[in-house]
């Protein structure tokens, strides 16, 4: 519906119906006036509650905040869940000038928090200044670590530092900055597959 959609954007005359230049059906609202556009897979019946000027200046815009009073959906974009998958619903997304964006399944991908980590996490700004400046780990891996709401306590770091696995990075035979840099790619290893803890406990050795 793309190139339809965008048709609309063009300054026509009042009383022009866009519908009929867009090549839309018109479908009777059920508590608002304006009719709803058939072609669309979910479709907000709104009340406006107010228009606020954005600038006089060319492509400044309104910022309009309106309520949403009833939601359409075609149930032919549902999961199995009742929720709506963005696989089916083939979205397009609005870019700065010309551009614009297709939501395809090669640029879709989720983050979901773990259930133990629902609520407010500790932040970055928490963190051990080894583990915030570290030279291994990404701003994302950085931004899951921040998640936990408690740091593992240090009989938790001590019990997993004897495990066979970190008894090998823990190789004292190496410099210092080498087993820093074998230790925090571990955890890095750990962040990639989900597990937020035990990337903490191996950081905190």
């Amino acid at each position: 519906m793309v190139q339809q959609t965008y048709l609309t954007s063009a300054d026509y005359p009042k009383g022009v119906n866009e519908f009929m230049k867009a090549g839309f059906t018109e479908l009777a609202s059920e508590t608002v006036k304006p009719p709803r556009v058939a072609e669309s897979h979910v479709q907000l019946e709104c009340v406006v509650n107010d228009v606020i000027s954005l600038g006089k200046n060319g492509g400044s815009g309104n910022l309009v905040i309106a309520e949403v009073k009833l939601v359409h959906i075609n149930e032919g974009i549902l999961d199995d869940n009742g929720q709506i998958d963005p696989h089916k619903i083939d979205l397009v997304a609005r870019l700065g000038g010309d551009w614009y964006c297709r939501v395809t399944k090669d640029n879709l991908f989720k983050i979901a928090k773990p259930s133990d980590f629902a609520g407010m996490g500790i932040g970055i700004d928490a963190f051990p200044e080894a583990v915030k400046n570290s030279n291994v780990l990404t701003g994302n891996n950085l931004g899951l670590l921040a998640l936990v709401k408690t740091l593992p306590s240090d009989e938790e770091v001590e019990a997993f530092s004897k495990t066979e696995e970190m008894k090998e990075l823990l190789d004292f035979s190496i410099d210092t900055d080498n087993r820093i840099l074998r230790l925090h790619l571990k955890a890095k290893e750990f962040l990639d597959n989900g597990f937020v803890v035990e990337a903490w406990k191996v950081l905190l050795i």
